[in-house]
């Protein structure tokens, strides 16, 4: 049986009020078409389930409950795959941590076969490089990762090597590591 690795950010599960959130640029809503937390809650939940299989690997980088704990505790195990999380600032870690919702948690992850840094907050440039050779301070033969990311919500990434993986802008799917792959 083949596995998949998936990469998804910023639930928000239970946040209602994310529903009235305005885009201070366009004034428009952050996430348009939900008429309350209970319907968007189930269209991450489905979304999630529609690509996401049982021995899947899911990356989820942050943020992913602001709200109701028990809510969460029951429908969290919805959820298909085995889940790793990278944490968010909105994260509560010590909760998230006790409960076996997550088989892993840090604050990044490094997939140098595929080219990837995974974090909740886009990071620096200069976090970016791989070095290819390891005994070099400063290698000629670099190679710049793709770091992918949330925190941002519906912005785009800012300009370079980044793909933002935030709901808002991954239709709330997570997205294949082979689709992010650069190397």
């Amino acid at each position: 049986m083949s596995r998949d690795i998936w990469v998804i950010s910023d639930t928000h599960f239970r946040h209602s009020n994310i529903l009235k959130f305005t885009d201070r640029h366009t004034k428009k809503l952050v996430r348009p078409g939900f008429s309350d937390v209970d319907e968007m809650d189930e269209y991450m939940i489905q979304q999630w389930n529609s690509v996401v299989k049982e021995g899947d690997i899911v990356y989820h980088l942050g943020d992913v409950l602001i709200g109701d704990i028990e809510w969460f505790k029951k429908n969290w195990p919805r959820l298909k795959g085995s889940k790793r999380l990278i944490v968010g600032n909105h994260d509560d870690i010590k909760f998230l941590s006790s409960g076996g919702f997550f088989k892993k948690i840090g604050m990044w992850r490094m997939f140098t076969e595929f080219g990837l840094i995974l974090s909740h907050v886009p990071l620096h440039t200069s976090n970016l490089l791989r070095l290819l050779d390891k005994t070099k301070i400063y290698p000629d033969d670099a190679i710049e990762l793709l770091n992918v990311h949330g925190h941002i919500h519906q912005h785009k990434s800012p300009d370079g090597p980044y793909k933002n993986v935030s709901v808002e802008a991954i239709n709330y799917t997570p997205v294949n590591i082979e689709q992010l792959r650069i190397i």
